[in-house]
């Protein structure tokens, strides 16, 4: 019962929306118009279409139209209100797989929202499986949304009229006077995007097959049906089921099998417990791209270059429906390119392979993030990353074997086929007539001379290289260990020591103790310090090969060896050209070369008398040169020949290998450049000169 005079009121109302919220939607969701349409690929994809085409006429120009036409299941007039209409919620993730037994894509019903505001209007035309009598059009004008405040103030009407032209059921949507041109570079990613959503591989009989056209851009249409599977070199074959138990097979380039793997093979660093993740397949196909693979090939090495360019990498798919970024352009989200670095023999990169990973959760357990750009890093993707990663690395385990044991065979092959081809050369000269013979055989003789002196000089250097393997190896180990406890425990007993006899004796400690615990200090710091530049130079990051820039390799190497030099007094100038000179190396090579050099210089120093000690850098622009000067105040070169200190084994020091100028010389020559040697330089003791060729500032 209401009492008199009481102000108290009840107003029903609710949340409204702004038209703009339609627009900012539209542009935040999916800010690019090729992610947009690919958002409608989706769609039709989850109403079980076989066929999704997509026509953009004119490309590259506004006002153009876009069709999109599939063979899908469709929509009755009620679905188009209760789904297509409401945004924000979705019904499939209620619905469970679909009639082909696809599991669908969307949850969240807001992705068509960025492709329908592509154009100033949007014309729907449906007929939906279940009653193909009838179509169903729904025409959206967005001018009329700019025209009025409120989403609910705009109304939108449903047309329902017979098929009197018997389109079979599917959707058509055209979008029409497109607000930007959409140019050369979105269809690009459009092609792209479109043969990697559903089923690029073409071995789904009931799979998706998306048709680009794109009159203006017909080399693009071409790329969206292109596939060149078949002219790999090796095919992988891997995958977990349902157990978590995995296997996998490596085929030729016929499917013949040339090795396989069970569970314990694959994972044999988790004493073969099983992955931790859904049922995943794994496929990849690797390429060989050299002229002579391709020889009698029916596709051109050119084509397959290019098409490995845009497509190649390790695509995800999960449960039917590629996920981005996965294997897109600059995505290697399981280090192939990095893999290859340490072993290019037998690992493919991005560009020289192409594969799939189809993983099946019907429990979703990997979570893909809100903007859908990936998949959340839980244990279930790292296990599909592990047991991806294990096949990669087995693969490369077993190739590998394969090409040592034919590398044995050539090994014990070649002398007997060189004594051969000896002995039928000697019977072919001794038919030649008199005259002649001893001319032949004196040349031949002088040539097997020669022939020999190289066999004997590549057989050193090749034990040679093998020995500073070793040594590297040694050494890194020895790095390695020294910089964990050894120097940290001499390092705080030092310091233990300094502070328990500064308390126990404050009036002699400097007098008797300061000195030699300092010494102490020092050295362990040097040691510390010589440790983490080993470690340093043995990076397998550095070895990749790549465009350097010298001056920063050079103050990064310094820097590191500063503390050393500031041990040893011994004070490092440095003085570049203008600019950033750069070649095309490895960052390892410069610092090799720098770093023999200056040790060289530090072990000159101990042959000189007490006093000012100085190292210089400087580099300077020769004729398109870098020409890098490393000199020093020490004694010079002293006590052997300026020609023979780069031979190896060359040295004047009683503990000396003689490998460190070699290295240099030999690097230097790979790098394409020159180095001399100057025994008494400008500083007074020796003087390195070395050019390299550089690729531009």
């Amino acid at each position: 019962m209401k009492r008199e005079g009481s102000r108290n009121n009840v107003q029903l109302t609710s949340f409204r929306f702004s038209t703009n919220i339609l627009r900012r939607l539209g542009e935040e969701l999916n800010p690019s118009p090729s992610q947009g349409l690919i958002e409608l690929a989706k769609n039709s994809y989850d109403a079980d279409a076989l066929h999704f085409v997509i026509e953009v006429t004119p490309s590259g120009k506004e006002s153009g139209t876009v069709i999109i036409t599939d063979d899908g299941d469709g929509m009755n007039a009620q679905e188009i209100v209760d789904g297509w209409l409401v945004l924000g919620k979705s019904e499939k993730i209620h619905k469970g797989l679909t009639r082909l037994g696809r599991q669908p894509s969307g949850d969240k019903g807001l992705g068509r929202l960025a492709a329908l505001r592509l154009g100033s209007k949007v014309t729907l035309k449906s007929v939906a499986h279940v009653e193909t009598g009838v179509e169903h059009r729904l025409v959206i004008d967005w001018d009329r949304y700019s025209e009025n405040s409120l989403v609910e103030e705009v109304g939108l009407k449903i047309t329902t009229t017979l098929n009197v032209d018997e389109r079979p059921p599917g959707v058509q949507i055209t979008l029409e006077n497109l607000k930007s041109p959409i140019n050369r570079g979105e269809i690009q990613k459009l092609a792209r995007g479109l043969i990697l959503l559903a089923d690029p591989f073409n071995d789904n009989p009931s799979g998706f097959i998306p048709i680009l056209k794109a009159p203006e851009f017909q080399d693009l249409e071409r790329m969206v049906e292109a596939r060149y599977f078949k002219e790999s070199e090796f095919h992988l074959v891997a995958d977990v089921d349902d157990q978590g138990l995995s296997r996998a097979s490596v085929n030729d380039w016929k499917e013949n099998q040339l090795f396989s793997a069970n569970h314990q093979e694959l994972r044999p660093t988790k004493k073969s417990e099983p992955y931790k993740c859904p049922k995943v397949s794994f496929d990849l196909w690797a390429f060989v791209l050299d002229a002579d693979s391709f020889s009698l090939r029916q596709s051109r090495l050119p084509d397959v270059r290019r098409w490995l360019t845009e497509f190649g990498g390790v695509h995800l798919y999960y449960n039917g429906l590629r996920v981005a970024p996965y294997g897109d352009k600059g995505d290697d989200w399981l280090g192939l390119n990095l893999m290859r670095v340490r072993s290019p023999e037998v690992r493919p990169s991005t560009n020289t392979a192409v594969g799939r990973i189809v993983i099946t959760d019907l429990n979703k357990s990997l979570i893909q993030k809100t903007d859908r750009s990936g998949f959340i890093s839980n244990e279930a993707f790292q296990e599909v990353q592990q047991f991806a990663t294990d096949a990669l690395n087995w693969m490369a385990k077993r190739r590998l074997d394969e090409a040592e044991k034919k590398r044995a065979v050539a090994r014990r092959e070649a002398p007997k086929r060189s004594e051969q081809e000896k002995s039928t050369v000697q019977k072919a000269i001794s038919v030649v007539p008199d005259e002649k013979r001893v001319l032949i055989q004196d040349a031949f003789d002088k040539y097997e001379k020669a022939r020999q002196a190289e066999v004997n000089a590549l057989r050193k250097e090749v034990q040679l290289y093998r020995t500073l393997s070793t040594v590297g190896i040694a050494s890194a180990v020895f790095a390695h260990e020294s910089a964990g406890n050894p120097l940290k425990v001499i390092g705080q007993s030092a310091r233990n020591l300094q502070s328990r006899i500064k308390k126990a004796c404050p009036d002699s400690y400097s007098d008797l103790f300061e000195s030699p615990i300092e010494r102490i200090l020092r050295s362990t710091e040097s040691m510390r310090v010589l440790a983490n530049v080993t470690l340093s130079l043995v990076d397998h990051e550095k070895r990749r090969v790549g465009r350097i820039d010298v001056h920063q390799v050079i103050s990064g190497l310094v820097a590191l060896y500063g503390p050393f030099f500031e041990s040893r007094d011994v004070q490092v100038s440095t003085k570049f050209a203008e600019g950033h000179p750069c070649l095309y190396g490895s960052a390892a090579a410069i610092e090799s070369i720098l770093s023999n050099l200056l040790s060289n210089s530090l072990i000159a120093f101990e042959s000189k008398p007490p006093g000012e000690r100085r190292i210089a850098i400087r580099t300077v622009m020769v004729d398109q040169q870098l020409e890098l000067r490393v000199l020093d105040n020490g004694p010079g070169i002293q006590g052997i020949d300026k020609s023979d200190i780069w031979l190896p084994g060359q040295t004047t020091r009683p503990n000396g290998t003689g490998l460190g100028l070699t290295i240099v010389r030999d690097t230097v020559t790979d790098l394409a450049g020159k180095v001399d040697a100057i025994e008494k330089g400008e500083l007074g003791g020796a003087e390195l000169v070395i050019l390299l060729p550089v690729i531009g500032d």
